[in-house]
């Protein structure tokens, strides 16, 4: 039994591997700024990412996330999980294990609209008294593999034991990405 779980796990992950593309991306909003790298976030399938986020006043993240890619009609639909590693400016370090989704329209083949929420309650993190992430934005193909995308990030940790929270970003970005 467990061999074959394990064998329909790596046979997943090798269909999703075929058709994946490794993404780079970059992003700027007011006062933070984030990079990040996907491996089959584009296509369906199993997806990998890794991000890492700062802000001068409010700290930093760091993380790594795995989802499963749905075609749902003309929608790219992903659920999954992050583990994340919190540097807080006004707390201890700690970790969250957040869990979400998000849903990618391509309305065109070089327009596309798209968004995202994860959360991580108290029971599942540490230092913090929850972890809130949320993104919307469009993203346009200049030339493949080039594309710019605008949005609104909203990355929070949220204070425990009267500790302030620390909005990592809060407000629109702009960025860039490389899809190979």
């Amino acid at each position: 039994m467990k061999c074959s779980f394990v064998a329909g796990i790596a046979g997943l992950m090798l269909v999703s591997a075929s058709a994946s593309a490794l993404d780079i991306s970059g992003e700027a909003g007011k006062e933070y700024t984030r990079i990040g790298v996907g491996f089959g976030t584009e296509s369906p399938g199993l997806a990998l990412s890794g991000s890492w986020a700062h802000n001068d006043d409010d700290g930093e993240i760091a993380g790594l996330g795995l989802g499963l890619n749905l075609p749902l009609g003309p929608l790219l639909a992903t659920v999954g999980g992050k583990g994340l590693y919190l540097n807080p400016k006004s707390a201890n370090d700690g970790y969250a294990v957040a869990v979400g989704g998000g849903l990618k329209w391509p309305v065109t083949d070089s327009f596309a609209v798209f968004g995202d929420y994860y959360y991580s309650p108290d029971s599942l993190s540490s230092g913090v008294q929850d972890y809130q992430e949320a993104s919307a934005g469009a993203r346009y193909t200049i030339l493949r593999p080039v594309s710019v995308e605008a949005g609104y990030r909203y990355i929070n940790l949220a204070g425990k034991d009267g500790r302030r929270d620390n909005a990592v970003a809060d407000g629109p970005y702009v960025g860039v990405r490389a899809s190979f």
